[in-house]
């Protein structure tokens, strides 16, 4: 029993990391319909801003945790732009192109973070640096829980709030909402669907930024082609909770984390990556729309 709930604590650790991730795939898919994929290699720059700010910042000398939410902000701001930049250059020329077209721009642009990632910041692995001092704050009838952990958990759920009240509790939410439902009616409207779209992608990015940050404090070794599975993982997420709805990233996260925890610590750690792809087919024949989602009909 104390193996299982050690199981489940980690999960959902991982989980709301996923589920950061899966927030921006699930917000720019709702807003444009479209997936994308170079999401996850910015989550990888996220990752690599917060280790060179903390560098340069000093912070890797003397850690603490406000230093650590001064690393993560730097972190969220310049993978916001990063996210902008690619949506003004990339995908903003699309807009009135097929969905294949974008598609396959996503991937491109994806191969280009990750090969211009290597230029830059090397192919050899970098160790995170240390920000927060990891120990542990509860160790009872072999249950550990460590701060680094709950540190990962409290700032992805606070982040998780604090992107749904903006949704559905500010004027600009309200305006994404109605995007989401209807980009022209939205435009006749008089919403600006360019700044909308803009926003959806800075926010989606930032969170991404955060998610890279919180995985490195949880897992040192950080690469330019890390963002690699854990993107296709945080897309199934948002897949199995129900592609543009923002709930539903969420859950998928934390069920495809906790999933991934039990595979390796019941079965193997061989299927660790499978078992996403697994929960990917099963959704796709049993409920397409996702758990969350709604079925829709497109008159042809």
């Amino acid at each position: 029993m104390q193996e299982l709930i050690q199981q489940l604590i980690n999960g959902i650790t991982w989980g709301s990391i996923y589920a950061l991730i899966a927030l921006g795939y699930t917000m720019v898919y709702g807003v444009l319909k479209l997936i994308n994929f170079a999401h996850s290699d910015v989550y990888m720059v996220g990752a690599f801003a917060g280790y060179y700010s903390a560098h340069w910042l000093g912070i890797a000398e003397n850690p603490s945790v406000p230093k650590a939410i001064l690393v993560m902000l730097i972190s969220m701001i310049v993978c916001s732009c990063l996210g902008v930049i690619i949506e003004r250059l990339a995908y903003k020329p699309l807009r009135k192109s097929s969905r294949l077209t974008a598609l396959i721009t996503a991937i491109g642009v994806s191969l280009l973070l990750e090969n211009g990632g290597q230029l830059v910041f090397g192919a050899d692995p970098k160790f995170f640096p240390q920000l927060i001092e990891g120990q542990e704050i509860w160790s009872k009838s072999g249950i550990v829980i460590s701060n680094l952990q709950l540190i990962a958990l409290i700032a992805s759920l606070t982040l998780m709030g604090i992107l749904q009240l903006f949704v559905y509790k500010t004027r600009t939410g309200k305006a994404m909402r109605a995007v989401s439902y209807n980009i022209q009616v939205a435009s006749l409207m008089g919403i600006s669907t360019d700044k909308i779209i803009t926003i959806t992608f800075a926010i989606g990015s930032a969170l991404a930024g955060a998610a890279g940050v919180l995985v490195g404090l949880n897992n040192p070794k950080i690469d330019p082609i890390m963002g690699l599975l854990p993107g296709l993982k945080a897309f199934v997420a948002a897949v199995l909770g129900g592609i543009g709805n923002i709930p539903g990233a969420m859950l998928g996260g934390l069920i495809i984390g906790v999933a991934e925890v039990m595979t390796v610590g019941y079965l193997s750690s061989t299927f660790r990556d499978a078992i996403a792809f697994g929960i990917l087919i099963a959704i796709l024949i049993f409920r397409p729309a996702g758990i969350l989602g709604k079925s829709t009909t497109e008159k042809v």
